[in-house]
């Protein structure tokens, strides 16, 4: 695959890379005494010099004759180098901020590329908002290389979003620089069951000789997986359970584990590792979302290498998983992910192999990060208004709007969705409410929450009804346009004023995040751009997003990123039960289901 995203191509300087090598010419850069970490031979070599030119790298051992009066020297000091890492599978829109800023909080953490599907803001503003996030990246030195937003919306039929994606669009898209394959096929009912349109797009990107990434979300690891694989579809990030993990590495899939603010999957999905003798070239470690707090606390794919280690993976193993494991899985490690002889220059020094603390950041032979800050300045970027206003709700929010009545007397059995913490499945459960008056109440003796969904970007005036069980919340309400994957706005409540007042708070700051109790707004993330992001620093997000944290864990809440979890409620490509605007969606079966239960 030919990568247009070093600063020199090979051809272009190959004849100097050999020339540094065998020292007719300086290198520009030469890295002395470090201790290599060999992820193509999966050891570790000591005292181990990198000669460095044209961004590229010429030479791995002794680089003595490779220095001239003008080549800058870095001594590791017996520092350990490992090639910059990959993130195999990321939403930018994910972590609040714009993707410069994004760039900007994860490459110091030894973040050098990043395979970004951005999905969300497609949803919501076609590949118009992609367009936006493309130039954003641009200047920045982080590789940003983009999959193709594939499932817009994400399960057709079931929700309204801003936007809708066809194969003739994906064909045309497929041409810019930037693509490097498709986002994740959410559909893989329309792949399973041979819809036309569906393997149209996939077919476009496979034609264009370019990577399909998935999303296989259901515990099935026979005939439906193995459908789904001879599709073309190369790896998946949906594994939550050891055999999912390990029966797509058998059979060829790159099965990627994921760790991100929410969804903590590693724990389980390692031990198809750990536990079994098997190799795993076939797996990456991914973060899917992180959130702003979790980048500045914890950090990125050096957080997610350390807890790897700790679940027990060997420590050059859970490397190779950030960077040529992920390269082989797109079809780049010809250019990135591993420290050779003609590869981009892309360079982590760390303290320790276990605690993985990233010291100095090159990318493509410059220095652009160290401890902990980067060196690199690029120009701001302005987005667009049209990009800040895409509140466009259809109706005017009472608490009236929240009464959901009913025929029956006394008692009422509804359908109910139940949340797993942490994880991004959830229960469907059938529970017993009291009428009052002829109207639903929520409950919160037993935890069920009266739960809205309502249609926010073409003014259809629609909003889907549903009930959801697991937030523990007493009093109060939270509402967000964070709601994936259409991203409509989303409200949850203990009663018919917090969830109006949680509702219009959002409308009127242009879409975000936000916990009310009494009448009063408790916490608020404003997310104006496409209500799903904001331009502000990571560490200003970051104090917002631990106010709202604050604010939920006031009003009852004491789950982990319990907002990110309260997101995945609209989402109808993932079991059990899920709300969209158009209603409730069982999402074993892909049809309808009505909110009250016949006995």
């Amino acid at each position: 695959m030919y990568n247009k995203f070093c600063k020199k191509q090979l051809w272009e300087c190959s004849r100097d890379l050999v020339s540094v090598a065998m020292g007719r010419i300086p290198a520009e850069t030469v890295i002395k005494n470090a201790k290599l970490i060999n992820v193509c031979t999966k050891e570790i070599l000591e005292n181990t010099d990198v000669a460095i030119h044209s961004g590229r790298i010429a030479l791995v051992g002794d680089a003595s004759h490779c220095i001239g009066e003008s080549t800058k020297v870095i001594d590791a000091e017996g520092m350990y180098i490992a090639p910059g890492m990959l993130d195999g599978h990321i939403h930018i829109e994910s972590s609040m901020l714009s993707a410069g800023e994004y760039a900007r909080s994860v490459i110091p953490h030894g973040t050098t590329g990043i395979y970004y599907d951005p999905h969300e803001i497609c949803n919501v503003m076609g590949f118009k908002g992609v367009e936006l996030m493309i130039k954003d990246a641009e200047r920045t030195p982080l590789k940003a290389m983009l999959t193709l937003p594939s499932c817009v919306p994400a399960v057709p039929g079931f929700e309204d979003s801003g936007a809708s994606i066809t194969s003739k669009d994906i064909r045309e898209q497929l041409k810019l620089d930037s693509v490097v394959g498709l986002g994740e096929m959410m559909n893989f009912p329309g792949i399973q069951f041979s819809n036309e349109e569906t393997h149209a797009i996939t077919g476009a990107t496979l034609e264009a000789d370019k990577i399909v990434t998935g999303h296989y979300s259901i515990p099935d690891t026979g005939f439906g997986l193995n459908a789904y694989i001879a599709s073309g579809v190369r790896c998946c990030h949906e594994s939550t359970r050891r055999e999912d993990a390990l029966e797509k590495m058998r059979l060829g899939m790159y099965a990627m584990f994921r760790e991100g603010s929410a969804w903590h999957d590693l724990k389980e999905v390692s031990k198809a590792i750990t536990e079994n003798t098997v190799d795993s070239r076939f797996a990456c470690l991914i973060s899917d979302d992180t959130h702003p707090h979790t980048l500045l606390e914890k950090g990125h794919l050096d957080h997610i290498v350390r807890r790897a280690i700790e679940e027990g993976i060997d420590p050059v193993e859970a490397v190779q998983m950030v960077t040529i494991n992920c390269a082989q899985c797109f079809r780049m490690d010809n250019e990135i992910g591993s420290i050779t002889p003609g590869k981009c220059a892309d360079i982590i020094f760390v303290d320790d192999i276990i605690s993985f603390n990233v010291k100095k950041v090159i990318i493509d032979g410059d220095l652009v990060a160290e401890n902990g800050k980067m060196l690199y300045e690029f120009p701001e970027y302005q987005y667009p208004e049209f990009a800040m206003n895409t509140m466009h709700v259809g109706e005017t929010i009472t608490p009236d709007t929240f009464k959901i009545k009913t025929d029956k007397k006394k008692n009422v059995k509804v359908r109910a969705i139940e949340i797993i913490p942490a994880r991004v499945g959830d229960y469907e459960r059938q529970v017993t409410l009291e009428v009052k008056d002829g109207l639903i109440e929520s409950d919160t003796n037993q935890d069920v929450l009266k739960t809205f969904v309502f249609e926010r970007h073409n003014n259809t005036g629609t909003h889907g009804v549903g009930f959801v069980k697991g937030f523990n919340i007493k009093c109060g309400a939270m509402a967000s346009t964070v709601a994936h994957d259409a991203h409509n706005l989303l409200v949850i409540g203990t009663n018919d004023e917090d969830m109006a007042l949680a509702a219009n708070t959002l409308i009127k700051c242009g879409g975000g995040m936000c916990a009310v109790q009494n009448g009063k707004v408790l916490g608020l993330v404003e997310l104006p751009l496409a209500g799903l992001m904001n331009v502000k620093t990571a560490e200003e997000m970051s104090d917002k997003v631990a106010n709202l944290d604050k604010a939920w864990k006031e009003i009852g809440c004491d789950i982990v990123s319990p907002f990110m979890t309260m997101a995945l409620i609209p989402l109808a490509c993932l079991p059990e039960l899920r709300l969209t605007n158009r209603g409730l969606v069982d999402c074993t079966k892909f049809t309808f289901a009505e909110l009250e239960v016949d006995e």
